[in-house]
């Protein structure tokens, strides 16, 4: 198969997967609404959502650099998700709709680390922009995925409209039966204690740690803004689901389109520029948000942070495997959790927030986005070729 239909299918799996966790912004509100649920208790669901599916990034990481058929574990994941969410719709309670949601998810994270280490192994000298056409497609699920599920839940409950969002995830896994043949065969080892030893040390350096936080600060932001905007504006300006639907998916079009751009960017003239610009011009326009100006005004000033943020994305997970050059897919499962692990207490924390005020809570976000332009400055040495430190000193031995 050919690079480019190859990196299609990919695109195209990641669309599917993570179907039906993009219709969740939209479901958990309502889902919320309909259980009386506060807005700490919404954001509450996302984290624990989003954290516990985080578990299974690393260990589907470790298991795509050791094992020879990576293509069975990717159709593995189509199916987990389907299966999960369809069971999430039963779910009587909070409590139990989360430990489903957390169980689907994990399936979902499962298939990051494993699609991204293949594309970046074979894309070593373009591994932004191949991340970049990868996450589009994640991307435009986050758009597309909404604005159906906005549409629907105004002639459906949310569990329906739940159970229907995992049919993506069935069709595209029966493709993957037949794409999996295509993805290349790795070597299969053990796992070599000594390997990770070393992987691990490279994150407990000072530089290692600053793009771990500003990693976790970014997506602590991006996860802040999107779990509680559809909440807010159906609190606050009291809009219908189909129109949160179609607002939220134009929050995120502009950074969909632009994330394999700014990847080109960043491949190119370096990270440090591309993720300072990007998480510091998000931090302006969501603080304007704290005004609360008028509200189309608004809705600008949100898609502009929003956009922001979603367009450097693949910047931030190549500047992960830059760091270490080696066990991409493990390398990746570590950056993965520390954007839905970590990141995922954005939710929560928002959530507090808002409940005593919607200005701290736009504050807040952007304070995060503030915080990882901070880091980014100091974690990202621009090196003379044009990437960074560590991409300088390869070439160098070479």
């Amino acid at each position: 198969m050919k690079n480019r239909a190859f990196m299609t299918w990919f695109a195209s799996g990641h669309l599917a997967n993570d179907w039906p966790i993009a219709a969740l912004w939209l479901i958990v509100p309502a889902a919320g609404l309909a259980m009386n649920l506060s807005p700490a208790e919404v954001g509450l669901l996302f984290t624990l959502a989003s954290g516990g599916a985080a578990l299974a990034y690393v260990p589907a990481g470790l298991l795509a650099d050791h094992v020879s058929n990576r293509g069975r574990l990717l159709v593995g994941t189509f199916f987990w998700v389907a299966l999960g969410y369809a069971l999430a719709a039963l779910a009587p309670g909070l409590w139990s709709l989360a430990i489903l949601l957390t169980i689907a998810g994990m399936g979902n994270a499962a298939w990051h680390p494993i699609a991204t280490g293949v594309l970046t192994r074979d894309n070593k000298n373009r591994r932004a922009r191949a991340l970049g056409i990868h996450a589009i497609a994640g991307s435009f699920a986050e758009v597309l995925a909404p604005l159906s599920v906005g549409l629907l839940l105004s002639f459906l409950d949310w569990r329906s409209v739940l159970a229907i969002s995992v049919l993506p995830s069935v069709l595209m896994g029966v493709c993957f039966l037949w794409v999996a043949r295509f993805v290349p065969v790795a070597e299969n080892k053990p796992v070599d204690r000594q390997e990770i030893r070393e992987l691990m040390g490279a994150w407990r350096g000072c530089r290692g740690l600053r793009i771990a936080g500003m990693i976790s600060l970014y997506n602590m932001s991006l996860i802040a803004l999107l779990s509680m905007i559809p909440l807010y504006l159906a609190a606050v300006h009291d809009l219908a689901p189909a129109t949160i639907g179609t607002i939220f998916a134009t929050l995120l079009i502009t950074g969909t389109l632009a994330q394999p751009w700014v990847g080109w960017i960043s491949d190119t003239f370096g990270r440090r520029p591309v993720l300072a610009i990007g998480s510091g011009l998000a931090g302006l326009a969501i603080a304007t948000l704290m005004l609360e100006p008028p509200f189309w005004f608004m809705i600008a000033m949100m898609a502009l942070g929003v956009a922001a943020l979603d367009a450097i994305r693949s910047a931030m997970l190549a500047t992960a495997v830059d760091h270490t050059d080696r066990s991409e897919s493990t390398t990746l499962g570590l950056a993965f959790a520390l954007l839905d692990g970590v990141g995922a207490f954005g939710a929560v924390l928002a959530g507090m927030v808002a409940g005593i005020s919607w200005s701290i809570m736009f504050g807040l976000a952007a304070a995060l986005a503030c915080g990882a332009l901070v880091l980014s400055v100091g974690a990202i040495c621009r090196s003379p070729e044009g990437g960074d430190a560590s991409t300088a000193a390869r070439l160098t031995s070479r």
